[in-house]
């Protein structure tokens, strides 16, 4: 972000003040093109085992934290704005000034978290629970954050009132989050299939790899051509293309596909992060903003100040909800500590709210209303501080917080050379299955003995995978 900062500051002296940037921002490059090889990447290494044990506390995290946290952070803006002398937003840009519960298409900017730094201090074999949780919040944020957005931007507000705007918006989201899993699903176990019971999917690594990497981008364009989610959709359809086939290719093309989408998605960040920083030097859409100086450091500072409370008022009394019931199927507790980092690592703020906000308050990358610029200038900043302030103080406060660690094991039962994380479950299946006391006692562990042999017997034979 620093050298797109200082690549930006190059280009504007060179061009003599007209220009920072070799690009345009466009919201359809970045959702199109950038954004598939990251969230593949996410599901295809994600560690399943770690990921559904912790289903529910990620989904309370990353589905209802985000209503939680769009909520107060569009309510809040609405209240604080004019306070500030800043009241040019219409109408639309917040659903209508009147319905105050409806605030969420704002909100939805500034919910989408970017957990990326956090992730790189926190070491999944120490505190397997953390590291999961704060993985799995940060792709399931950035999922609900784009359904919420896309949801509450199709509304016809003129049509649904009171209420009803708000089961409205449940229903289509159920609905998109829904379908999508079930297309991703879908797409990974045709994949496998393809690759396992057809030749011409087989004995070749390039054909190998090009075949899951073309059926993943599929996945996601027919997620976009049904207008579902396709951040869902990809993301589902990796975690199951390295369940089932990952491993029906050579192995050559197990330890390729590895490091090919590994390589993808941290090029994707990397090019984002730069444009981000150049973007942020970009003097049309500051002299377009006609707003204060004042004024401008008061929105910066009422976003920053929402975006704080929207992730306590959740992430505290959700992590008390998921202990409590931890304790009734003996799962580790999320500590105070635990607390802390997570509700830390949600503070930084990335591409996706940059993307969210030129796709709202811009044409293809161009503005020329100054209430937009703005709101385009403050996302930038608001990314620009999180990512770059509280970034730098994450591995002091982590280290911090992690001084002590008790009462959670080392995790280091991953098999080699898979790229996630399974587990036998022999035992569990012996001592779990059959029994519904043991169901109502130790929900996530009998359930997951029931599904695993479900796989064995029916799925595995057919789409591939070790027995």
């Amino acid at each position: 972000m620093v050298i797109g900062c200082i690549i930006g500051t190059i280009i504007l002296f060179l061009s003599k003040g007209e220009n920072s940037h070799i690009l345009r921002f466009n919201e359809e490059l970045f959702f199109i093109y950038l954004l598939p090889p990251i969230i593949f990447n996410a599901g295809f290494q994600v560690k399943k085992k770690r990921f559904f044990q912790n289903f529910l506390t990620i989904m309370l995290f990353g589905v209802f934290g985000v209503f939680i946290s769009s909520a107060i952070i569009s309510a809040g803006s609405w209240w604080l704005f004019p306070k500030i002398g800043f009241d040019g937003l219409e109408k639309q840009d917040y659903l209508g000034a009147n319905l105050p519960f409806s605030l969420l298409y704002s909100g939805a900017i500034f919910s989408s978290t970017d957990t990326v730094c956090t992730l790189q201090v926190l070491h999944q074999d120490e505190t397997p629970l953390l590291y999961s949780l704060v993985f799995g919040e940060g792709v399931v944020n950035d999922a609900t954050s784009v359904v919420l957005f896309n949801t509450i931007k199709k509304l016809d507000v003129s049509s649904i009132q009171g209420w009803r705007i708000v089961l409205h918006i449940f229903g289509d989201f159920l609905f998109l989050f829904s379908t999508s899993t079930i297309l991703g699903v879908c797409s990974g176990l045709l994949t496998a299939y393809v690759i396992k019971a057809l030749y011409f999917g087989r004995h070749s690594t390039d054909r190998e790899i090009a075949l899951m990497a073309l059926m993943a981008y599929l996945s996601y364009m027919l997620a976009e051509l049904f207008r579902l989610s396709s951040i869902l959709t990809v993301f589902f359809c990796g975690i199951v293309m390295s369940h089932y086939a990952w491993h029906n290719v050579t192995e050559s093309s197990r330890t390729t596909t590895r490091h090919v989408f590994a390589t993808m998605s941290f090029i994707a960040e990397t090019f984002i992060f730069l444009y981000v920083g150049m973007d942020a030097v970009d003097m049309e859409k500051w002299k377009v903003s006609e707003t204060r100086c004042r004024t401008l450091l008061g929105i910066y500072g009422v976003i920053l100040s929402l975006v704080l409370l929207g992730r306590a008022a959740f992430v505290f009394p959700l992590s008390a909800l998921s202990n409590y019931l931890s304790s009734t199927y003996e799962r580790s507790a999320i500590t105070f500590r635990h607390q802390v980092i997570i509700w830390w690592a949600g503070l930084m703020r990335g591409a996706v709210s940059i993307a969210l906000a030129f796709n709202q308050f811009t044409d293809s990358g161009v503005t020329w209303n100054p209430v937009h610029a703005t709101m385009i200038t403050s996302t930038l900043v608001v990314v620009l501080f999180s990512t770059l302030v509280f970034g730098l103080l994450t591995k002091p406060l982590v280290g911090l917080l992690l001084l002590s660690r008790h009462g959670e094991g080392s995790g280091r039962s991953s098999r080699s050379g898979s790229p996630n994380e399974e587990e036998d479950g022999g035992a569990a299946l012996s001592l779990l299955a059959g029994s519904f006391s043991l169901l109502l006692e130790r929900p996530a562990h009998t359930i997951h003995a029931y599904w695993r042999r479900f796989d064995d017997t029916y799925m595995r034979p057919i789409f591939g995978g070790p027995l």
